[in-house]
């Protein structure tokens, strides 16, 4: 133990030195390129702050680019830390981050939003963000036995939760006006060309707390894996950590669900790839599915901008794409 305690540090070098790099470079693709490429001495400029910038540069880069690919990053470290916390709690790599009913009760809340008659953009994010956690807490009262919630209630309660709010939203969308329907479709498909400044100043808080509280519970989820018995006879406080866990990722979600809408498989492939090339070890794997799924989601976003005219394919559609089949070759690669 304490040789591989010793060689921690070398570990996480080793794991986030690549990821941290690569992020950069995808984080500065994702500023060059698009509808009108630009090239990095035109980028660098505005970057610095110079006042001899060219005022069209200038807004590309502040008001669109910028808010867009450092929401895709947040978004994508964001739904891959929660995919490893809810894989972690459960024991099952099939588990993600919207287990727990948080994508369909976000889902929820933002067609309700349009049906009451709010404009989208001013409705979508309050009203998901507050649907995500109503449907987070039912899920969870749902899931009480005695006091005590087990995971296996959690995850069904989870399972029905969703399932009740996917059949709400197909009958509102059907009754939903003409005019309304493809921003709601094209924002439950996963979005990020909306991403302004103030959807940072919203998500990089919960994305940077709920972080730190999954950083500090790393060594605890590593003796959770063992069992909850086994941990608690390590001197893991098993139902405080859960706790913790459950409300950080669920928070984490939430907050990013109402401002992207639903992107799939981020949270369940990323961590799974991370696990196969870096072991079980939590406290490499937060840090490292963090910076992946960063890297991921960035990535995707930039190749949504290149597949389709002027930006408009959600971001959403080829994290299914390429989510789905990379998962099942992971599937019959590990023999689950």
């Amino acid at each position: 133990m304490r040789q591989r305690d010793a060689s921690l540090p070398l570990r996480l070098l080793l794991t986030c030195l690549p990821l941290g790099g690569l992020l950069i470079a995808v984080l500065v693709a994702g500023l060059i390129v698009g509808s009108s490429s630009l090239a990095l001495d035109q980028v660098l400029p505005v970057l610095l702050g110079r006042e001899t910038c060219d005022p069209t540069i200038l807004a590309i880069v502040w008001k669109l680019r910028l808010p867009r690919t450092l929401l895709a990053a947040l978004a994508g470290g964001a739904l891959s830390l929660s995919g490893l916390v809810f894989q972690t709690l459960v024991r099952n790599p099939l588990a993600d981050p919207y287990i727990l009913g948080v994508s369909g009760g976000a889902g929820l809340g933002a067609v309700g939003g349009v049906l009451l008659g709010l404009p989208f953009l001013l409705g979508a994010g309050p009203l998901a963000f507050a649907g995500a956690m109503a449907a987070f807490t039912l899920t969870v009262v749902l899931s009480l036995r005695e006091g005590r919630v087990s995971v296996t209630s959690l995850v069904l309660s989870g399972v029905m939760v969703n399932a009740f709010c996917s059949a709400a939203i197909m009958f509102f969308l059907s009754v939903a006006r003409d005019h309304t329907l493809h921003a709601t479709l094209v924002w439950l498909m996963g979005d990020t060309s909306s991403a302004t400044l103030n959807s940072l100043t919203v998500l990089a808080p919960c994305v940077v707390a709920g972080t730190g509280v999954v950083f500090v519970l790393s060594q605890p989820m590593n003796l959770l894996l063992l069992g909850d018995e086994a941990a608690a006879n390590l001197g893991v406080r098993v139902r405080q950590v859960r706790a913790l866990l459950v409300v950080a990722a669920a928070l984490m979600t939430s907050t990013v669900v109402s401002q992207t809408g639903l992107l799939g498989f981020v949270g369940l492939v990323c961590p799974h790839i991370l696990r196969l090339i870096c072991g079980h070890d939590q406290r490499v794997l937060v840090p490292g599915s963090l910076l992946f799924g960063a890297c991921f989601l960035v990535s995707c976003d930039l190749l949504a901008r290149l597949l389709s005219h002027e930006g408009a394919m959600p971001v959403g559609v080829l994290t299914a794409m390429l989510g789905a089949p990379i998962f099942l070759y992971l599937l019959r690669r590990s023999g689950a």
